[in-house]
């Protein structure tokens, strides 16, 4: 599998090289397209990305919020102010810090009848602001888990062989373990990705992925997710080894 791989020493070097490559995409979209749609994912490492990104113009680089859509590729099935909840995180360091309208940050609901339910509402919310075609986010951003997983995506999970639906509700080995995530007819559209990856214990799984067979890759979520776009795989220098 060729990765285009950037190593950082640490996750504050990893965070503001992100932005750098967020700010330029967003530049790019916004030209082209009018706005700037991402898909951004939950947990400890994008959280200083986030909070980078929010402070952003301190350092005189200004974010047109009303052009910018925030959307997220997995949830967990938890209230907004659980302190699990991927949305509650990114409002605490980012959409609480920044201007941007409400109608323009599109969080996946976890309020409804049930996580099928949540579902068919989050396919339904992208298909008003993409239309027919499954989404081309001008930038997903997406973890990987010790696992190999990445989104909500799990080593045997069935929403791996989706080939109809954009959003999956799933049971995971991981607390909590109802969730929802994008599926790969989705992740696979990306116009950019970028995989954002701390820590030693992910080193095993990168190397598999760099040097092992296509089978061996297959084994791994995200060995699976091949975005027509650019990919990059944005790591500190222990995930590297």
């Amino acid at each position: 599998m060729k990765m285009d791989i950037r190593v950082f020493p640490d996750i504050e070097a990893l965070s503001r090289a992100a932005l750098e490559e967020l700010l330029l995409t967003l530049r790019d979209a916004i030209s082209a397209r009018g706005h700037f749609a991402i898909a951004l994912s939950g947990g400890h490492t994008p959280a200083k990305l986030y909070l980078l990104w929010a402070h952003a113009e301190e350092y005189g680089v200004r974010t047109p919020w009303e052009r910018v859509h925030l959307f997220w590729s997995d949830e967990r099935y938890v209230p907004h102010d659980d302190p699990a909840s991927n949305y509650g995180m990114t409002r605490e360091t980012l959409i609480s810090r920044v201007p941007i309208p409400e109608g323009n940050v599109h969080p996946m609901p976890t309020s409804l009848a049930s996580p099928e339910e949540a579902a068919k509402a989050y396919e339904a919310e992208l298909k008003k602001f993409f239309a027919a075609s499954p989404p081309e986010f001008d930038l997903q951003l997406l973890g990987l888990g010790v696992e190999g997983h990445t989104a909500s995506l799990f080593p045997g999970s069935p929403a791996l062989e989706e080939t109809q639906r954009w959003v999956a509700a799933v049971e995971v080995p991981a607390d909590p373990p109802v969730r929802l995530t994008l599926t790969p007819v989705v992740l696979n559209c990306g116009r950019k990705t970028i995989f954002l990856v701390t820590g030693k214990d992910k080193h095993p799984v990168i190397g598999s992925l760099r040097e092992g067979s296509a089978a061996q890759r297959g084994q791994f979520p995200a060995g699976r997710i091949l975005p027509k776009g650019s990919v990059f795989w944005f790591l500190d220098q222990a995930a590297a080894g």
